[in-house]
């Protein structure tokens, strides 16, 4: 089931944000997350904000949900209005399925997306989809509606693999969405993979690689499977129906990964994320990594702008409740001290295959980014240029060498 928010202070009703908060709103680039709360089905490893139809209670539905989100769009707009974004760099449409929703409805929350703010010219529009979600007629009308990007949940060519992860989907269904996104006109496309499953074989991750590259996708994201605690996951595990992930193993699936699609063209450009060029990669997360502004629409979903963070209540009934009200969704929010953004700014942009400037470190850090240097984990030649950038090695201890470099 869906994790714990944090706690924080109390957001006003009306989501006013601090002055200093809205001085340099987009400075850094602006993006607009929006959360779509729906699954057909809960899958086994998932603790996401998601519902099921079963799950889902009263007060919210599918066929309302868009006119709830344009609600909470309505009140940004009001809360930023003497002090707009320049423009919306990137749109990130996640979930959940999003594709759930009418095509038509996802392009009515994009159209007010641009009326309210504006999109640049090049923004990236980016929508997640499980590929049993989607046919070519509405990969179509996405993408005459403005979506540039898809992201495909594929996380493996093993049907023994998707068993496990209870995914619906067919061992072929996701490439095939692949090639339908490519042909409905989609810039860019994106599988995700999912390694270090119980009862995966390296066979089984080099055929899942090996068709992730066949589908002439131009970008894949790949990541370790986390079991949380709650999900049916957990659970069999705890009663000793499957084993728990190996450290070992999950090393060396993920240096299958380089190799493979390094052999195929495709650049790191993010410790979990590989692209074939720098136009393919992900505009979106890159905003997050390296620290810009975000409105995040939806139940559950976060925002930052200017330092403060927020967060939204997590039902969907008690989201549609409060806008219905007038009253801003958000539970509660945070103002990020300078230390937790250098924190944060050190955690995330170490991550990035173009580092982290070393004069950004304290004492303490760059004496820590020495030792890394020296054992391995940093590029010899970037720390000559003055960037911290982690190796192969240190891609795999990347948690480690941030530790070492924050006091």
């Amino acid at each position: 089931m869906p994790g714990v928010l944090p706690e924080g202070e109390p957001v006003p009703r009306d989501g006013s944000l601090p002055a200093a908060a809205r001085r340099a709103v987009g400075a850094r680039g602006f993006g607009v997350y929006v959360h779509v709360p729906f699954c057909a089905s809960r899958c086994g490893y998932c603790d996401f904000n998601t519902y099921t139809a079963a799950e889902l209670g009263g007060g919210a539905s599918r066929e309302t949900y868009a006119d709830s989100v344009l609600a909470e769009l309505a009140l940004a707009g009001r809360v930023l209005g003497d002090a707009p974004p320049p423009r919306v760099d990137t749109v990130f449409v996640g979930g959940g399925t999003p594709t759930l929703l009418p095509a038509d409805d996802l392009a009515r929350i994009l159209d007010g997306i641009d009326r309210t703010w504006g999109l640049a010219a090049d923004a990236e529009v980016t929508t997640e989809a499980n590929p049993e979600s989607v046919t070519p007629e509405s990969l179509k009308t996405l993408r005459a509606a403005g979506y540039t990007r898809i992201s495909l949940g594929m996380q493996s060519a093993a049907p023994g693999v998707l068993a496990v992860l209870d995914r619906r989907h067919s061992a072929g269904r996701a490439t095939a969405a692949a090639a339908e996104a490519r042909d409905a006109g989609f810039d860019h496309v994106n599988l995700d993979l999912i390694y270090g499953t119980p009862g995966e074989t390296a066979d089984d991750f080099a055929a899942s690689l090996a068709r992730v590259v066949e589908a002439g996708v131009d970008h894949v994201s790949a990541y370790a499977l986390i079991v949380e605690d709650g999900t049916r996951l957990a659970a069999r595990m705890r009663r000793g129906e499957l084993p728990y992930p190996s450290d070992d193993v999950a090393a060396d699936r993920y240096l299958a990964a380089e190799t493979a699609l390094r052999a195929a063209g495709f650049s790191w450009y993010e410790v979990s994320n590989w692209a074939r060029s720098a136009a393919g990669a992900c505009r979106h997360n890159l905003l997050y990594w390296t620290g810009a502004d975000w409105w995040g629409l939806g139940p559950g979903a976060h925002s930052h702008v200017g330092g403060v963070r927020w967060w939204n209540v997590k039902h969907p009934s008690a989201y549609a409740a409060r806008l219905a009200d007038g009253v801003s969704p958000a539970l509660a929010r945070e103002r990020l001290t300078a230390e937790e953004q250098h924190m944060e700014d050190v955690m995330l942009r170490l991550r990035l295959a173009s580092g982290l400037p070393l004069d950004v470190l304290d004492e303490t850090g760059r004496a820590g980014a020495e030792r890394a240097r020296a054992g391995g984990l940093l590029d010899a030649g970037a720390y000559a240029e003055g960037r911290a950038v982690l190796t192969l090695r240190g891609r795999l201890l990347a948690d480690a060498v941030v530790r070492d470099l924050l006091p």
